[in-house]
């Protein structure tokens, strides 16, 4: 598939993103890939759980800067088509039936980091950096917000999205976004205990606990996906939007951090 391994092993699904030349990084045919295949696997009673890993150095940089260019020439109606297709793959992980574990080292940024925020249980390696830095170039954190407000609570994410810092994993599992840390060469393993303690619940019952904890805390509906799925586009074609996509492009500040430094 388009920078995807689907893997069967047992009754777990593994999904590992399979772009390791970006570092796994997002655009718009893998996004569209994880969408279909995590839609595919929720109608599949056979599974039991899903994990969600990353080929090579990275688990997600974020962005693939080639679809960053173009999303950044498109018009906002273009950028809105885009967007829901990003909002639509979140909402597939999130609403699997099935536990999802997220098996994380490396960069896990933007992109990343929200399929962090809607999985299950994340287990990651120490040398994890995560990062909501989207205001940083000059946008937001939309799509993925919903997920992240609902795994650490607004006013954590408040904090995150506004202050667009890179976390290391002790503050990411301080703050909510990571549930264990363990050394690179132990995830594996700790993975697989993991996994072996899910196994040791009835697949009905996990499913009936998604089903409550969704109506508990709901996962964002339509109208609330295409409300994000605005956002992003319409901030994307913003004058600062258009700046701060092409400054990072460019490898250079954008203008309002240069200003900032000369206050």
């Amino acid at each position: 598939m388009a920078g995807l391994q689907v893997e069967r092993r047992g009754q777990t699904v593994w999904l590992t993103l399979d772009r390791p030349e970006v570092r796994n990084a997002l655009d718009d045919r893998l996004i569209a890939t994880i969408r279909d295949t995590a839609r595919a696997l929720a109608g599949d009673g056979t599974v039991r759980a899903v994990v969600l890993a990353g080929n090579g150095p990275a688990f997600c940089a974020g962005a693939d800067l080639g679809w960053m260019q173009r999303m950044r020439e498109h018009d906002e109606v273009r950028n809105l088509d885009d967007a829901m297709v990003v909002a639509e793959m979140f909402h597939a992980v999130a609403a699997l039936p099935m536990p999802v574990v997220a098996r994380v080292h490396g960069p896990a940024l933007g992109g990343g980091a929200g399929l962090l925020a809607a999985s299950d249980i994340v287990i990651a390696a120490d040398d994890t950096t995560l990062g909501f830095t989207e205001a940083r170039v000059g946008i937001l954190p939309a799509t993925i917000a919903p997920y992240v407000i609902r795994r650490i609570g607004l006013a954590a994410a408040r904090r995150l999205f506004l202050r667009a810092h890179r976390l290391d994993a002790a503050e990411a599992r301080a703050v909510g976004l990571i549930d264990e840390v363990c050394r690179p060469e132990a995830l594996d393993e700790t993975v697989q205990a993991r996994l072996e303690e899910l196994a040791l619940g009835a697949p009905s019952a996990h499913r009936a606990t998604k089903a409550l904890l969704a109506q508990l805390a709901p996962l964002p509906d339509a109208a609330t996906r295409q409300r994000t799925a605005e956002a992003i586009a319409r901030q994307r074609v913003s004058d600062e939007g258009q700046e701060g996509l092409r400054a990072f492009l460019d490898r250079r500040r954008p203008r309002w951090q240069a200003a900032d430094s000369d206050a």
